[in-house]
C-alpha cells in the first residue's frame, strides 16, 4: 500500500438480482459440504484499501482497511460478508499526534492468535512521515471493536528501513511473520518464524524481489504478502509495480513440505494472476487477503479503481482515495493452483455452469459460440452474471464477464454469446425462465421465454436451445451453478 487508497460501494444490483428470482444461485458452491449460497456484489465498500477480511469462530467477519485519511484504523463486522457493506464501522484506534505512528497509517490487518486479537499495520512519524515501519496492536476483548487495545510496537527485532505489509500465517505448527521492505531501490517480501504476534527470531529471508516487467512498473515492487493454503501447497500472492493501473497481483509457491524458510523452495509465476482489465471496468487490482465464504468457497478480497490512471501527467495515486473493497470467488484449475481470473465487473458475482451429466465440464464461450469443456483455465469466457431479464423482470438473463453488454443467446436454437443490440427480439432470445433442474431439482434448467417447453441443454459438445421430453434430454438441461 506505498501509495494507494481506496473504497467501494454496495451496487444496487443485488436487489433486483433477489427480485427477479435469482439471489439463492449468485456464488453457489458446487459440493455436499457446501452450505447455502451466497450472493456477493461488488464493490463492498468506498474508499476502503488494502482490504482485509477475517472470519472467526464467532460466526462474525471482520473487516478492516486504509482510510484516505491515514490517521486511523477502522473495523467493522457482519456475519456475512455482503453484511459487511452496511455494517456499522468503528475507529478502533488513532494515529499518535507526535513522533512514531503519527503519520500515514497504512494496510491494517486483523488476526486472532492464541485468545487475542491483534491488528498489523504501517505507520510512519510526523518528523518523517516516509520512516514506513510494521507496528502491531493487541486486544484481549471479546469483540475487537469494544476494545481497549494496547500498543506492542514496532514489530520486533525493530526494522531499519521502509518496510509495511505484514502478515502472519501458521503452517505445520509454526507460526510465520512475512512483510514487505525496501533494499536498494527494490520492495522486497521477507519471511522470518514467529516467536510472539509481534517478534521474530533470526535473519529474515528473502523470497521475493521484483525481476518481471510487470512488476517494475512505475517503481520496483514486491509488497502486501497474502497466504492460502492448499492442495499440498503453499500460495502466498503479493502487489507489484505502482498503485496507479499498473497495479496486479503476482502469485509465489511453495510445497507445504518445504522449508519455507530456504528461498528454494519459492518459485514466482511470470505473469500476475490478477491485473487491470478494461472490459470489466477494474484498474489496478492488488494489496489482496483470502477468507472463507459462507458457502465454504474460497474468496480473495481485494482493491482497485473503476477508472484508469497511470503515473504521469500530474497523477498520484496516494492522493486518489478512490480504491474500493472488492470480493470474488477463487476457483482451483485441475492441477490443484488458484484460478482468480480477472478483476469481474462491478454489481452481482458471476457463476459458472456446470452440466449435471458432465461434472468436470462447463459452460464456456468461444469465438462467440457456448459449448461444454473441461478445465476452462480461462476462467472468465466461463463466468456469467445473473442478472434481472431483458424482457421480463421475473425472469433472468446471462451476461458474459469478460464481455460486458454481452448475453447468452439462442439465435437459429444454437446458443451464442452476443451484444445486446436493444432489439426485443434479442432481449427475448436473451431471457430465461430459471427452473429448478429438471433431472435435480437441486440445480437449474433455463426455458426459453419466447419457446416455451425449450431448454437450455448441451448436445456434442455444444449447446442448443431444445425441447428434452426423455431422461437423457432433461439431464443434459441440467446445470449445477459453480
Amino acid at each position: 500500500m506505498r501509495v494507494g487508497l481506496l473504497g467501494g460501494r454496495v451496487a444496487a444490483v443485488v436487489a433486483a438480482v433477489m427480485v427477479a428470482g435469482v439471489g439463492a444461485v449468485v456464488g453457489v458452491v458446487v459440493g455436499p459440504a457446501r452450505a447455502a449460497a451466497v450472493v456477493f456484489s461488488n464493490p463492498l465498500a468506498e474508499q476502503r484499501a488494502d482490504p482485509h477480511i477475517y472470519r472467526h469462530t464467532d460466526g462474525y467477519y471482520y473487516f478492516t482497511a486504509t482510510v484516505p485519511e491515514y490517521d486511523r484504523i477502522v473495523l467493522r463486522r457482519a456475519s456475512t460478508l455482503q453484511g459487511l457493506a452496511t455494517a456499522p464501522e468503528r475507529v478502533i484506534w488513532r494515529k499518535h499526534g507526535s513522533g512514531e505512528m503519527g503519520a500515514h497509517i497504512w494496510a491494517p490487518e486483523i488476526h486472532y492468535i492464541d485468545g487475542r486479537w491483534y491488528v498489523y499495520f504501517a505507520a510512519g512519524r510526523t518528523d518523517d512521515i516516509w520512516a514506513i515501519r510494521p507496528y502491531v496492536l493487541e486486544s484481549s476483548a471479546a469483540n475487537p471493536l469494544d476494545g481497549p487495545w494496547v500498543e506492542r510496537g514496532q514489530l520486533q527485532p525493530a526494522r531499519s528501513s521502509f518496510s509495511l505489509d505484514a502478515t502472519t500465517f501458521v503452517h505445520n505448527g509454526q507460526r510465520y511473520l512475512a512483510w514487505a521492505e525496501y533494499a536498494g531501490s527494490n520492495s522486497n517480501i521477507y519471511l522470518a518464524r514467529a516467536v510472539n504476534p509481534w517478534t521474530y527470531a533470526g535473519t529474515p529471508t528473502l523470497i521475493a524481489t521484483p525481476t518481471y516487467a510487470w512488476e517494475t512498473r512505475g517503481y520496483r515492487v514486491n509488497e502486501g504478502p497474502a497466504v492460502l493454503i492448499r492442495n499440498g501447497r503453499v500460495f502466498m500472492t503479493y502487489s507489484a509495480s505502482a498503485t496507479d493501473a499498473s497495479y496486479a497481483v503476482g502469485l509465489l509457491t511453495a510445497s507445504a513440505g518445504s522449508d519455507l524458510l530456504n528461498p528454494a523452495s519459492w518459485s514466482k509465476r511470470a505473469t500476475p494472476v490478477l491485473a487491470s482489465d478494461a472490459r470489466t471496468g477494474q484498474w489496478g487490482p492488488g494489496h489482496n487477503s483470502f477468507t472463507v465464504a459462507e458457502d465454504g468457497s474460497d474468496v480473495i478480497v481485494y482493491h482497485s479503481r473503476n477508472y484508469e490512471r497511470y503515473l504521469g501527467n500530474g497523477y498520484d495515486p496516494l492522493s486518489d482515495p478512490n480504491r474500493r473493497t472488492r470480493i470474488q470467488r477463487v476457483y482451483w484449475n485441475t492441477d490443484g493452483t488458484p484460478n482468480f481470473g480477472v478483476p469481474v465487473p462491478d454489481g452481482a458475482t458471476p457463476v459458472r455452469l456446470r452440466a449435471h451429466d458432465q461434472p468436470d465440464r462447463y459452460l464456456r464461450h468461444w469465438e462467440f459460440r457456448v459449448r461444454l469443456e473441461p478445465n476452462v483455465t480461462n476462467l472468465a469466457d466461463s463466468q456469467f452474471r445473473i442478472v434481472t431479464g431483458l424482457s421480463n423482470s421475473g425472469a433472468i438473463s446471462l451476461e458474459s464477464t469478460n464481455y460486458p453488454g454481452y448475453y447468452l443467446r439462442h439465435r437459429n436454437h444454437q446458443l451464442w454469446v452476443e451484444r445486446n443490440d436493444g432489439s426485443n427480439l434479442f432481449r427475448q432470445d436473451a431471457t430465461f425462465t430459471r427452473r429448478a433442474g429438471l433431472a435435480d431439482v437441486a440445480k437449474v434448467s433455463l426455458e426459453s421465454v419466447n419457446f416455451p417447453g425449450q431448454y437450455v441443454r448441451h448436445r456434442d459438445g455444444l449447446l442448443y436451445l431444445e425441447a428434452v421430453p426423455d431422461a437423457a434430454g432433461r439431464a443434459s438441461a441440467t446445470f449445477a451453478l459453480d
